[in-house]
């Protein structure tokens, strides 16, 4: 949400939309977040925005080799040989280019772009898939989020395109809303909660037309034993065809296509 910066002085004696002490009051809450909405939600409209790519992953793995201090866990430990972060932020980068050239961003219909790629806005993985986007020539979008270590929008962002939000609510919809498909990268607890947010969603079938595809095959057959889920009868067997594990960009794309890149399914009402 943009900052306001003009302050009453006196409760009533600036416009409503100028007083930034009546706009902040907890009652004022459900306005701001359903502007927080519509203003991100116009600014897709007026750039053509049809459907997105959304990529997620880790904010912490660059192009450039890790700093031993940086990786003494990683170097420690034999089970993680097998992971190399600055592949995989070359793997998103690669994933950007072939999505942005073979998807439809770069060749609009009716002035509307398809399968733009979508980021969390932030460096790591979502700058790598921003950059292969934009070295590819096409739009590009981040959602970016108030954090406590403030997140700059990385640089290959299109102008325009670049969204600034408060509340991860909101953000999660606009992540969802347009997606033909969903895209995870090696991360942390932001990318695991928005992976099984949208795994639930289509589980439940509150959405549906949306293959989702985790990248990096060593990562996630170390981290989560999804097999265990249905032994322990968590699961249904078909739940974990809701997913699927690959290891290059090309493969990437191709599952994609394979589980079928369709219009997306509207959310349902919950």
């Amino acid at each position: 949400m943009q900052s306001l910066t003009r302050k009453s002085t006196i409760f009533g004696d600036l416009p409503s939309t100028e007083d930034l002490d009546f706009l902040m009051r907890e009652e004022m809450r459900s306005h701001r977040i359903a502007l927080e909405f519509e203003r991100a939600e116009l600014g897709l409209i007026d750039r053509g925005i049809e459907s997105t790519i959304v990529v997620f992953g880790s904010s912490r793995m660059s192009d450039k080799p890790s700093q031993p201090a940086q990786n003494k866990h990683l170097r420690r430990n034999a089970n993680t040989t097998h992971f190399k972060p600055r592949k995989c932020y070359q793997m998103a980068h690669d994933f950007g280019r072939i999505v942005s050239e073979l998807g439809g961003a770069l060749s609009p219909k009716n002035g509307k772009h398809e399968n733009v790629i979508m980021t969390g806005g932030g460096p790591g993985i979502m700058e790598a898939a921003n950059r292969g986007a934009a070295e590819a020539g096409a739009p590009t979008i981040g959602l970016n989020i108030d954090l406590p270590c403030k997140q700059e929008p990385n640089k290959y962002i299109t102008p325009g395109l670049s969204f600034h939000f408060r509340y991860f609510a909101v953000r999660k919809m606009h992540f969802a809303m347009r997606a033909n498909a969903l895209v995870v990268f090696p991360g942390g607890f932001g990318t695991l909660d928005e992976l099984f947010e949208i795994l639930t969603l289509k589980q439940t079938r509150k959405a549906g037309g949306m293959p989702v595809i985790l990248f990096c095959r060593s990562y996630w057959e170390r981290l989560i034993d999804f097999n265990a889920l249905l032994e322990f009868g968590m699961v249904e067997p078909q739940d974990l065809e809701l997913f699927k594990i690959v290891d290059s960009a090309k493969e990437g794309w191709e599952a994609i296509l394979e589980l079928g890149l369709a219009a997306p399914t509207p959310l349902k009402e919950r």
